[in-house]
């Protein structure tokens, strides 16, 4: 919510901008003999050729992936990750190692992991040069199915906390565990981002 106020300010600037410039400059169109600001009769009339889209079975991509990126290439973030954890996810342990990206705005990395029965997870996740870094945890429930949204953050900005000390942890509420995913999402920004997924 608080990303509104902050968008809804510079998006009203902007349109104000616009609005109170000066007269817009013409375009010309090559097909059109016509001098700009003069109506002509067109001695033939035109028409546009539409087709019709085909519907697929396969799905739209969600976006292009972030490069893999060893985690000690992201020291810059390590310490960072190590105070998110002390702090966002009391009395966890690692559950794997640190996973970091190289991203360009809008893509996502994605990591693997088994999500164990009865077991609370926190994933905390830092950026550098990405403004604004989200997660998401899903499961994988059979091939070919898509993927089922679990939990994700809610908090805004570089840093990024999935079932922190405020919420707390996101538990896994089924008797049996399965295969999972958290994905890191460089929303706004470019630059290196990284995550640790906490569990007990």
């Amino acid at each position: 919510m608080m990303r509104v106020f902050h968008v809804l300010p510079l998006s009203l600037a902007a349109l104000g901008a616009l609005a109170c410039s000066s007269t817009p400059e013409p375009t010309i169109d090559p097909s059109n003999p016509c001098p700009p600001g003069q109506w002509c009769a067109s001695a033939v009339p035109t028409t546009t050729a539409t087709t019709v889209p085909t519907t697929t079975a396969t799905a739209a991509p969600a976006g292009t992936a972030a490069t893999p990126i060893p985690p000690v290439a992201a020291v810059a973030a390590t310490p960072v990750l190590q105070g998110m954890g002390t702090t966002e996810a009391p009395g966890m342990k690692a559950d794997g190692g640190p996973f970091a990206g190289q991203f360009q705005e809008g893509q996502t990395l994605e990591q693997d992991i088994t999500i164990s029965a009865g077991k609370c997870y926190t994933v905390v996740g830092i950026g550098i040069g990405v403004q604004e870094l989200d997660i998401q945890l899903v499961s994988q429930p059979a091939p070919g199915l898509p993927p089922v949204v679990l939990a994700q953050d809610s908090t805004t900005g570089a840093a990024a906390t999935l079932g922190g000390k405020a919420s707390g942890c996101w538990k896994n509420p089924l008797p049996i565990g399965g295969p999972g995913k958290v994905i890191l999402k460089a929303t706004k920004g470019t630059g290196i981002a990284a995550a640790q997924v906490f569990s007990k």
